[in-house]
């Protein structure tokens, strides 16, 4: 693009880059304190950088990356240090580490302490809810182990019983081949029968952790609970322990608590509720289905429409509540999983991810317009409701910081 003379050196560019990263790192701090009043929701996770943890935080339904704190570990205070710069903060979703637990502990206790002398946001405490992406990849994990042990054994008992044919077009005497090739059969059976086991009990696992049940109604936590027990039971052996601990914490179906907590502020009466609950299915099935099966979702709807107007007559107003409660309701960390990937990618490009780098990065992802998708045509920032002066991450550079925090205020 440029002259052989005007091409700037590795060294300037490498200046150029230290000069960004520091200005992305003050103008990040002025961009933070803008979102704390929007952030209520955090997903959180670690990622590895040459061995030195990166504490990250993502809003899940803007998709902003709201920390990408380097070092110096991943022990309790170091999260709570992450986490205590969100003071409006309600729920986080973790894959259930000592140290972020430890975090969130300690958040509250300083939340609690301020809060017995000033009665302000702060003294509220914040919820943890167990992040249902990582039970089910461990549940995935365990299942296709035991796929695998139960393929290998019906290879064995294959070559068992080619070996006991071959003693006999030899004319040798069969029987002692012949009965561990039984044997190697039988146990064949045995490991596919708790292979196809498995597989029942982590689909109906699977169905437990969603939010509605075959009919279209929503998960309460006794039936989820007690759906998840009747899974485990069927789960043999010290492989699941991992599984069944997960699915046993209180924190694992934490999600249909606050989603029941928030539909009921919202929707006071029961009936109405179930019935506006089990609209919103419809209608989400319907952009899903094809044929006839999305005729008779559409007549579903049509009646399930008019159960609504005879409970209540301005039930479109509950019904936009609903619809925006179920559309962000939130159960994994999914969104941190994305960012990571992100991130890693970008570590294979450089020898060293500096905490100036993945400000500089965490400043240009904020501002980024996604491509495609359900976010489509916005970037993270204005998702999550800030109103910048330019959605240009480079113009934004140009400013000073005390210049974007005047500007923050006009808006």
């Amino acid at each position: 693009m440029l002259p052989w003379g005007a091409v700037p050196s590795r060294a300037m560019i490498g200046r150029w880059v230290q000069e960004a990263a520091a200005q992305a790192g003050r103008l990040l701090v002025v961009l933070d304190l803008a979102c704390q009043a929007r952030v209520r929701v955090l997903c959180l996770d670690e990622i590895f950088l040459h061995r030195v943890p990166v504490l990250m935080a993502i809003e899940p339904n803007s998709m902003a990356w709201m920390a990408g704190q380097r070092g110096p570990d991943r022990s309790g205070e170091s999260w709570r240090t992450v986490i205590a710069n969100w003071p409006c903060l309600e729920h986080v979703i973790a894959d259930g580490g000592q140290g972020l637990e430890r975090g969130v502990r300690l958040v509250n206790e300083a939340r609690c302490a301020q809060g017995e002398a000033t009665e302000t946001v702060s003294g509220q405490a914040m919820t943890m809810g167990l992040d249902v992406f990582h039970t089910q990849r461990e549940l995935e994990r365990v299942v296709q182990r035991q796929w695998k042990h139960a393929e290998r054994q019906l290879e064995t008992a294959s070559q068992a019983d080619a070996k006991v044919a071959r003693y006999k077009r030899q004319g040798r005497d069969p029987r002692g081949v012949s009965g561990v090739a039984g044997r190697a059969w039988h146990k064949a059976e045995r490991l596919f029968d708790q292979a196809v086991n498995a597989q029942e009990a982590v689909q109906q696992i699977d169905a437990a952790l969603s939010w509605f049940d075959a009919q279209g109604r929503l998960y309460c936590r006794q039936t989820a609970q007690a759906q998840l027990d009747e899974a485990s039971q069927q789960l043999h052996g010290d492989c699941w322990s991992k599984v069944k601990r997960l699915l046993s914490d209180e924190r694992t179906l934490r999600h249909l608590d606050r989603l029941h907590e928030h539909l009921t502020s919202a929707v006071p009466e029961p009936v109405l509720r179930d019935a506006l609950t089990r609209l919103w299915y419809m209608n989400d099935q319907i952009r899903q289905a094809q044929g006839d099966a999305c005729m008779r979702l559409r007549q579903l709807v049509v009646i399930e429409q008019v159960l609504c107007e005879r409970l209540c007559p301005q039930w479109q107003s509950a019904y936009r509540c609903v619809d925006e409660l179920l559309r962000h309701a939130v159960r994994a960390s999914s969104a941190v999983e994305c960012v990571n990937s992100v991130v890693r990618m970008h570590q294979g490009r450089h020898r060293h991810v500096s905490q100036g780098l993945l400000d500089l990065k965490r400043l240009y992802w904020n501002c980024r317009v996604f491509r495609e998708g359900k976010r489509k045509g916005k970037s993270p920032y204005e998702l999550l409701g800030l109103h910048l002066p330019s959605s240009n991450w480079w113009q934004l550079l140009q400013m000073t910081p005390e210049e974007l925090a005047q500007k923050l205020l006009t808006q």
